[in-house]
């Protein structure tokens, strides 16, 4: 299995801080908010990590992690040209790949819990194939794409609900097989013009191969100051 960050996006919402530097290297406790998804993958014996950025701010990402020495693992990086969606920027990985299973990161997401547990249930349950994704009771779901279970399938998620069916978050890790770039190919631009990890993760659950875990410790994003600020208090706790 191998690693992929996405830390591309504008970071508008963290404006004027992400005006000199990419959203993902801005502090979070004492170390860059990028370190920490790097730090899951290596948890789990992850070596090789690829990692997709905006053309803003490339150099800064590089210049921060150099080839991945300094942590023990090999960085690939990718550029995303536009801001067309997680889907889209996860395509940028299927190189990358070489026909390995990826579990993806979002780069903004910072979270207590390891991979080990996750990972050993994807090999065991799935061997590896389909998708599986981590799930995390909030008091906000409309926030987020919303999971709906029902006995220990998921049936369907639903991105940013006006009125959710339940208050499961799925978070931004996500484990997938080969198989995902030819479904990311095969889904169409949203309203939004965007091309969404949501209608992939439906694909996966309409051929009944989509597993899930609940996320036990505390979990963030850290797109917004709020955010931010409560992602440097859950790290420093």
């Amino acid at each position: 299995m191998k690693g992929v960050v996405l830390a591309g996006g504008t970071g508008s919402r963290l404006f004027p801080l992400t005006k000199v530097t990419n959203k993902h290297l801005l502090p979070v406790g004492k170390k860059p908010m990028i370190y920490y998804p790097i730090e899951k993958f290596i948890g789990i014996g992850i070596k090789e990590i690829l990692i997709v950025t905006g053309t803003e701010h490339m150099g800064d990402v590089v210049g921060l992690l150099g080839s991945g020495k300094d942590f023990g693992c090999n960085f690939t990086y990718k550029v995303q040209d536009e801001a067309g969606g997680i889907a889209q920027a996860l395509l940028l990985a299927e190189n990358f790949s070489g026909g390995d299973s990826i579990a993806v990161i979002l780069g903004d997401n910072i979270f207590e819990d390891g991979l080990s547990e996750m990972a050993a249930n994807y090999q065991k349950s799935q061997g590896s194939k389909g998708a599986r994704i981590a799930l995390k009771k909030v008091p906000d779901p409309q926030r987020f794409g919303v999971a709906t279970l029902n006995r220990d399938r998921v049936v369907k998620v639903v991105e940013k609900p006006k009125a959710p069916e339940s208050d499961l978050a799925v978070t931004g890790i996500y484990f997938y097989d080969a198989r995902v770039f030819d479904i990311i190919r095969k889904q169409k631009p949203s309203g939004r013009g965007e091309m969404e990890i949501t209608d992939v993760n439906n694909a996966y659950i309409d051929i009944g191969e989509m597993g899930y875990d609940f996320l036990k410790g505390w979990w963030t994003d850290a797109g917004t100051f709020d955010s931010l600020k409560r992602a440097s208090e859950l790290a420093e706790g």
